[in-house]
């Protein structure tokens, strides 16, 4: 199953980058051996339009043309929240039952328009406080990274 994120807003250099990246590169190495392929990370600039409804529309159809068939997992503060071990046996579910591909959207200082959250397959949080997108682009490629390990049956996580 192929595995990628769409992120609104762009990344500067500096140790989040570097972090995501080193984090990113694991689960790109781990991930074929379990049926999971990086594809890695679609940026697109945030919206310039005026109000927040208009802004959320316009990231969303950025989104939306990205997909493609893939199924959407978004991140948002309002989500679901579990822990590894779940979050792990969730993608292998989508990767046994037949998931080509799945995208995890990072949306823009607004959030995301209600219409992709009503297609989403799921939306899921990293807790109910509001993080900084590059701070989150890292917690998604730790948490990537360590599904991959718990679902090979590697040491890394310890519950």
């Amino acid at each position: 199953m192929r595995i990628g994120v769409h992120a609104v807003g762009r990344m500067k250099a500096g140790p989040e980058r570097e972090l995501a990246a080193r984090y990113f590169d694991r689960f790109a190495k781990a991930g074929p051996a379990i049926g999971l392929e990086w594809v890695g990370v679609t940026e697109v600039a945030e919206s310039r339009a005026q109000s927040a409804i208009l802004r959320k529309q316009e990231e969303g159809r950025a989104l939306a043309a990205a997909l493609q068939g893939s199924a959407l997992i978004l991140l948002d503060e309002s989500g679901k929240s579990m822990g590894s071990e779940a979050f792990a046996a969730r993608i292998g579910d989508m990767r046994d039952t037949g998931a080509r591909s799945v995208v995890f959207a990072i949306g823009g200082a607004d959030g995301h328009d209600p219409e992709l959250r009503k297609n989403a397959a799921l939306v899921l949080s990293f807790g109910v406080m509001t993080w900084p997108h590059q701070i989150v682009r890292v917690m998604l490629a730790e948490q990537l990274y360590r599904a991959t390990t718990i679902l090979s049956g590697h040491p890394y996580h310890r519950a």
